[in-house]
């Protein structure tokens, strides 16, 4: 076990619910230097996900605060944008997505404690096998899909919820030194600093959820209409219910009608994975959603864009290859994974800019600086040795 100090034994489960008690307490902190932050979400179990549970850590104290009893949070957002004070999080990306979308707060000078664990080379960078690493902690997983959205929480619940940031300090002080003595602190500082680009993206997928499922492209223009009918009417339900889509009905028996339509309850409820329940309660609706698909007319059935095939283009190809074989080289001796030092995304991009000095490299969009460090000669030696003249 690590020796570094740690914070009182056993995260403390105080619930702020009211906001004076909050105002109170960031006006406590306003001059910590650091602040440890996690958020629970419920989307395993609604419709729209949001965060209905807040943890915060300084050096010192644990609070979780009920975003849905404290109104305001304009003083914790305001923490997190100041560049005085270390924002510590634990795989920080869907966090910062929702508390921007949410409540419109950016984060800035960030640490964090997954992509640190990345740059180390960790064979777990999950929080709960790192904190039994470094600080032998072992984390109670018992309420790792618990509904957050529900009220009152039990006193089991809080306590895995501070439990997520209680110790985050402390674990941040261990990876930054082994960061250091690896050469790597500069490394992460960087992806760190990346991290505050992290939005919520608002903009419409380009294909419709329905055709975005699964095997949905590889069904038939007719069963791809009943697909998206019943597709429509689960989510339609889930939206009205605020309960998460599957929670309502699987994938696979929405896929099994759309192949082969029940004609009627009794043909219904002998569709695998469909029970009694939803056919008494929902049996009429199905149904109506699969005449719907039925009767759309032939000439307005959904059908499949493929895009045109692009051209083979053999040198390209070798590129990529010849990419690949010094990536994977300069990870070997670096001693991290292939996808860590430069994934293939990034190696394609290269390969088509196909840079011929450090400069054109490290003007790729996606490449960072630490890349270019530690395998830029290796990756203009690969591109230029397949160059045409």
């Amino acid at each position: 076990m690590n020796t570094t100090t740690l914070p009182p034994a056993g995260p403390p489960s105080h619930l702020i619910a009211s906001q004076p008690e909050f105002d109170r307490w960031m006006a406590g902190i306003a001059s910590a230097p650091l602040l440890a932050v996690d958020t629970e979400a419920a989307s395993f179990h609604r419709y729209r996900d949001r965060v209905y549970l807040l943890q915060l850590s300084t050096r010192d104290a644990t609070v979780i605060v009920d975003p849905l009893a404290v109104e305001d949070l304009g003083d914790f957002g305001a923490m997190l944008a100041d560049r005085a004070v270390e924002v510590v999080f634990h795989d920080a990306d869907y966090d910062l997505r929702l508390l921007g979308r949410e409540f419109g707060f950016v984060a800035t000078n960030l640490f964090d404690t997954r992509i640190a664990a990345q740059l180390l080379n960790e064979p777990g960078i999950g929080l709960a096998a790192l904190l039994e690493k470094y600080v032998g902690v072992k984390l109670d997983k018992r309420f790792q899909r618990a509904d957050w959205s529900g009220r009152p929480l039990s006193a089991g619940m809080l306590e895995y919820a501070a439990s997520d940031t209680h110790y985050l300090p402390t674990l941040r002080d261990i990876l930054e030194r082994r960061l250091a003595e690896m050469g790597r602190l500069e490394w992460a500082r960087e992806e760190f600093a990346l991290l505050e680009q992290t939005t919520w993206n608002g903009e419409p997928p380009d294909e419709p959820g329905w055709l975005r499922m699964k095997g949905a492209k590889a069904l038939r223009p007719r069963q791809l209409a009943i697909l998206r009918e019943l597709y429509e009417w689960r989510d339609g339900l889930a939206q009205r219910l605020d309960r998460a889509a599957f929670r309502i009905m699987n994938n696979d028996p929405i896929f099994t009608m759309a192949r082969t339509p029940p004609d009627n309850v009794e043909a219904l409820g002998a569709v695998p994975g469909i029970g009694r329940e939803i056919v008494a309660r929902r049996g009429q609706e199905i149904l109506a959603a699969i005449e719907r698909g039925r009767a759309v007319p032939e000439n307005q059935l959904p059908r499949v864009e493929r895009p045109a095939r692009r051209a083979p283009d053999p040198e390209l190809e070798a590129r990529v290859e010849r990419l690949k074989v010094a990536r994977n080289a300069a990870a070997t001796r670096v001693d991290l994974p292939p996808g860590v030092v430069c994934p293939n995304g990034t190696l394609e991009a290269v390969a088509r800019a196909a840079p011929r000095s450090r400069e054109e490299l490290a003007a790729i969009p996606g490449l960072r600086r630490w890349q270019v460090d530690v395998l830029g000669n290796d990756l203009i030696e690969a591109v230029g040795a397949v160059r045409t003249p």
